[in-house]
């Protein structure tokens, strides 16, 4: 690697804190109606709507693939089979 070829570790290939955070709370699972939204808004300090705004532009993020493959591929699934419904 030259020193030009910075590589996959470098800060602008890195997820953000809170993108991190975002595909954090999407990897748990929720008792109840209502409890995501609540630690959405307590742990992330945002919207649902803007949550999910964040974790769509996520899903076509090559950076948070390779953070969390498991959970970006379920949550693309998830997305293209509600666009194929409709």
């Amino acid at each position: 690697m030259t020193t030009s070829d910075p590589g996959p570790d470098t800060p602008e290939d890195a997820l953000s804190e809170r993108d991190r955070a975002v595909l954090a709370v999407e990897r748990q699972s929720w008792s109840g109606p209502g409890a995501k939204e609540r630690a959405i808004r307590e742990q992330l300090g945002i919207s649902p709507t803007r949550y999910y705004q964040l974790l769509n532009a996520l899903l076509d993020d090559h950076r948070a693939l390779a953070e969390d493959p498991v959970t970006v591929n379920r949550l693309r699934r998830i997305r293209d089979a509600r666009r194929a419904r409709r």
